[in-house]
């Protein structure tokens, strides 16, 4: 497709994007009027936002416009999954010059579409607007399913904490990245298209989690929330975590711990959650920590010390593009 967004212009940019979508039995009505609509057999909907802005969360040099749409779908499919719901929908909103070539928004939304396929997910409506900066802003919607949502708060003394998906692959590829390299492939790949387990969100709470999230910003700094949330300390064991050989590789390559990453680093979208200790977990269930009476230490430990470094914030200072 040759071009650019500018002389395609706003309604053929529209006729364009929303070609290329597929639906599902839970979308009633999709892109073309002047709302979708998406059944709620539960009669609960559950919704989250998400914004990605070029300079800030991509970097065009580092990522195809296919790699930011699956990234984008995923960040905000992931938490629909980590409130123990199945994703439905998403919207998108686009902004984008007039001088960028119509092939970058096609592949975007071919990336939004593919991710949604994985969740069992639908695009059913967005909007486009001309701007300076690529803006990509993304709501999803999910159906509880008859479950009751696993929030932040329910976290108990004497839990376990457990996790499913990888950690800290994807600051492990961004480390790489920096440093101007595309290989080992795979920790690239996971910073450029994480994959959530968006069937471990709604698996958990059938299991009876009993506080859950998405680890977006990191092991420590999710986790957290979940213990402020929940008035909970939560202590980690660091022996517990799997941390790959490759990785130990690239952190001795480029003078990083590699725990740095797995309890730092966000965008791995893994689901961490809290259990009672009797619930029988499946395999792919790891647990690596357990919920403590609150006391005068921080209320994320690991191995019963304090952890200093921080997780990704969206207000700290810029380095390089997540």
């Amino acid at each position: 497709m040759k071009g650019t967004v500018g002389e395609l212009g706003e309604f053929g940019l529209i006729r364009e994007l929303t070609s290329r979508l597929t639906t599902t039995p839970a979308v009633r009505l999709g892109p073309g009027d002047d709302a979708a609509v998406v059944a709620a057999p539960d009669r609960r909907v559950v919704a989250s936002t998400d914004v990605l802005l070029e300079g800030r969360h991509f970097r065009r040099d580092w990522s195809t416009a296919y790699d930011v749409g699956r990234k984008s779908a995923a960040q905000n499919l992931a938490d629909i999954a980590a409130m123990g719901a199945v994703p439905t929908a998403l919207l998108v909103g686009l902004v984008v010059p007039a001088e960028l070539p119509v092939t970058w928004p096609v592949e975007l939304m071919d990336g939004i579409r593919d991710e949604c396929q994985v969740a069992g997910a639908a695009v059913v409506g967005g909007d486009v607007v001309r701007g300076d900066a690529i803006t990509v802003a993304i709501t999803a919607l999910g159906d509880m399913r008859n479950h009751e949502p696993v929030t932040r708060a329910g976290a108990q003394p004497g839990d376990v904490v457990a996790v499913t998906g990888w950690l800290g692959w994807s600051a492990a590829g961004h480390a790489v990245l920096s440093r101007g390299f595309r290989s080992p492939r795979a920790f690239v790949e996971a910073h450029r298209r994480p994959e959530p387990p968006y069937h471990a969100g709604p698996a958990a709470a059938g299991l009876g989690a009993t506080a859950m999230t998405d680890v977006s910003d990191g092991l420590v700094a999710d986790l957290g929330h979940i213990a402020e949330s929940s008035k909970v300390r939560i202590d980690l064991r660091s022996a517990a975590i799997d941390v790959p050989t490759q990785m130990c590789d690239i952190g001795q390559a480029v003078g990083v711990d590699p725990l740095t990453w797995v309890l730092g680093g966000g965008e791995d979208h893994a689901i961490v959650a809290t259990f009672p200790q009797d619930v029988k977990l499946p395999a792919r269930w790891q647990v690596i920590g357990e919920v403590l009476n609150p006391s005068a230490l921080p209320q994320v430990t690991v191995d019963g010390a304090p952890w200093d470094k921080a997780g990704w914030d969206h207000f700290g200072d810029i380095e390089d593009a997540q």
